[in-house]
């Protein structure tokens, strides 16, 4: 079932299968997908059937292309549109999702894509992937956790290669950076991907925390406060501009937010 003719949803045997749809321009990021993907989530996190979420991509030849610029004619009217939208941004999705997300990825995953990727909790390459973030070659940055979550995921500086160069990363080097996990022959990636979200569904009803408290040891944060009783997180972060602080509770739910990580 779609959610729109640009992101595929369907539910299997406890999985929900959110596809980009958008073959014919390499699965780039348009507003539809930026509107869709949260809703796909919404309505994933509301299913008690769907354990595990995977994304991929349509087509042969990319998981995501990143953002499409068409209609951005200057730098000025980029930034701009991402200002406009800070406080709204999409990604954030990904943050407030509490079940285990795959991404499943082939061909080109670039840019937005990469950090749709990067947002995920396990990332499956199929041989031939290329990696990459592009930004810094059109004169602005990557605008959706990646400057964040790359570092995080391989280091400062291989981070800050893969940016400062745009370069793209093999799926044989991703893989002996951490950048994805498993490397597979690509007629067997989706297959691949459904054994490993059917053995996470079939575990007991633990998944979704350990997935929460992995994520939040991953942050770049201090923790501050961890109350026992009522199984509530409370942070101050240092990787984003101003103050930081957010409780957590135990399903999972934030219960104050006055930041923005991603503009």
């Amino acid at each position: 079932m779609s959610m729109n003719t640009e992101v595929l949803y369907e539910v299997r045997d406890n999985i929900a299968w959110i596809t980009l749809n958008r073959p014919d321009a390499m699965n780039a990021i348009s507003e539809n997908i930026r509107a869709a993907i949260p809703a796909a989530l919404a309505r994933a996190e509301a299913d008690d059937d769907v354990r595990v979420i995977v994304f991929s991509g349509a087509g042969e030849r990319a998981f995501c292309a990143g953002a499409d610029v068409k209609g951005f004619n200057a730098v000025e009217s980029l930034v701009k549109h991402r200002q406009g939208r800070a406080h709204t941004h999409w990604i954030l999705a990904f943050d407030r999702a509490r079940k285990p997300m795959i991404a499943a990825i082939h061909g080109y995953c670039l840019g937005g894509g990469l950090e749709i990727a990067l947002a995920c909790d396990i990332r499956i390459a199929a041989e031939g992937a290329k990696f990459g973030l592009p930004e810094v070659s059109r004169g602005t940055l990557p605008g959706s956790g990646g400057t964040q979550r790359l570092a995080r995921m391989v280091g400062l500086g291989r981070a800050l290669d893969i940016a400062l160069s745009a370069d793209h990363v093999s799926a044989e080097d991703a893989l002996r950076m951490g950048l994805v996990s498993r490397l597979v022959p690509r007629a067997e990636l989706m297959a691949a991907a459904e054994a490993l979200a059917k053995r996470i569904a079939g575990h007991a009803g633990a998944i979704s925390q350990v997935r929460r408290f992995y994520r939040l040891g991953a942050a770049t944060v201090a923790v501050r406060e961890i109350t026992a009783a009522t199984d509530t997180v409370t942070w101050t972060g240092a990787d984003v501009q101003g103050s930081e602080t957010i409780s957590v509770t135990n399903n999972g739910t934030i219960e104050r937010q006055a930041y923005t990580p991603y503009g």
